[in-house]
């Protein structure tokens, strides 16, 4: 026991190592305390390790691993999410300590090559997530259904309204596109039909959206009417020319396979002088091999198939396929925000009985991680968000 407890310290010293910024109190299943990193300012977190084997977890199974240790009750924290945040601000120097090794990297890998987004592989993804049903979402989501970041007039500000702050991302998506009395717009993965609600608000235009989801297809058709085009298909299959094009926090769900699908949609369905306005999540590029590699606790909990943007090769893509690519915004510290503000709604749905019977103990726990840990991810700095405008040439 003794020779294993040396083993746990000198992995507690390779994490103190790799914690440049920030800190971490560790209080240890023997009773022991640790204070690791701490030598520049930074995320500053407490965690208390009830069980040594959430540490092999971590090790061997990185972020999904580490879930696993949480839930069952082998690590705990009065705040998690500075404790993600820490991690990932860190990520870089930390190198390989929080990312799946040996078979469960190759498990992994093998699980998220299985559930690649061909077309059969994205029907069955956006179900698994999409589908638990419109119900849930409308509890804890804004009155206008956007699953996506808002754009805060200031996100440390607290008194903005989220259904404000997605108004605002919305009409900053729009903006982008120029949009006049008849054009025609396309929206690749429409959700439940809040930005094409707005966007007719906003003009005379034409609109076809574009989703996989049964549920949403049924409530944006419903929520849009006539004036509306709701169509399940892939955006692979899609046809017609349009004027603009919008996406928004669609791309992460495509797989860096089929980004060049992705793209040459784009460029198919855009008349010349045309503009696609694209919201998408990204993550540094210093880590993107690393974390392409592996699956994750997204990938594998939450949003299988998924895979973040490495920006660098993404726009490289686009502009081999003739798009232009202009004005980019970044607004990282707007989602944190933003799931904050839903993790929020959700415990007061939870706290108010308020949850669907069918949904259990354990999705609920599951569903609080993810928010936190998403939460985390975007104060760390190491994955945001952009809109950016791709534009075809004459």
């Amino acid at each position: 026991m003794q020779l294993a407890g040396r083993q746990f310290h000198r992995l507690l010293d390779r994490i103190d190592q790799g914690l440049e910024a920030g800190g971490l109190h560790a209080v240890l299943p023997d009773g022991t305390q640790r204070l690791l990193g701490f030598r520049a300012p930074g995320p500053e977190c407490e965690v208390q390790l009830l069980r040594w084997r959430a540490l092999l977890r971590l090790i061997a199974g990185g972020s999904a691993g580490w879930y696993r240790a949480w839930a069952r009750n082998e690590w705990t924290s009065p705040d998690p999410v500075p404790l993600f945040a820490l991690f990932m601000a860190n990520a870089v120097p930390l190198r390989n300590i929080a990312r799946p090794r040996g078979p469960a990297r190759w498990i992994g890998a093998l699980m998220h090559w299985a559930r690649r987004n061909s077309r059969a592989g994205s029907r069955r993804n956006i179900a698994f997530h999409y589908d638990l049903g419109n119900d849930f979402y409308a509890l804890w989501l804004d009155r206008a259904m956007h699953y996506s970041s808002a754009l805060f007039r200031d996100p440390d500000d607290r008194i903005e309204s989220l259904e404000r702050a997605q108004e605002r991302k919305a009409d900053a998506i729009l903006d982008r596109l120029d949009l006049r009395e008849g054009s025609a717009l396309l929206e690749i993965g429409c959700g439940w039909g809040g930005l094409g609600e707005r966007a007719m608000e906003r003009c005379a235009i034409t609109y076809d959206g574009l989703t996989l989801s049964k549920e949403q297809a049924q409530y944006a058709s419903d929520r849009l009417g006539s004036g509306a085009n709701i169509i399940l298909r892939d955006y692979r299959d899609a046809e017609g020319q349009y004027d603009a094009i919008a996406s928004v926090e669609m791309v992460e769900a495509v797989g860096e396979r089929y980004w060049p699908d992705y793209l040459d949609a784009i460029a198919r369905l855009l008349k010349p002088g045309g503009r696609a306005a694209i919201q998408y999540i990204l993550i540094d590029d210093a880590i993107f091999e690393r974390y392409a590699r592996g699956a994750d606790f997204i990938q594998t909990y939450i949003f299988p198939g998924g895979m973040l943007i490495s920006e660098s090769r993404f726009r490289a893509l686009a502009e081999t396929r003739g798009l232009e690519w202009r004005d980019v915004r970044r607004f990282g510290s707007h989602y944190a925000e933003t799931l904050r503000r839903w993790r929020e709604r959700f415990d007061r749905v939870i706290g108010k009985g308020q949850l669907p019977a069918s949904f259990d103990q354990h999705f609920v726990d599951l569903w609080r991680y993810y928010l936190m840990y998403c939460e985390g991810g975007f104060r760390g700095g190491t994955i945001d968000v952009a809109q950016v405008t791709l534009v075809k040439p004459v």
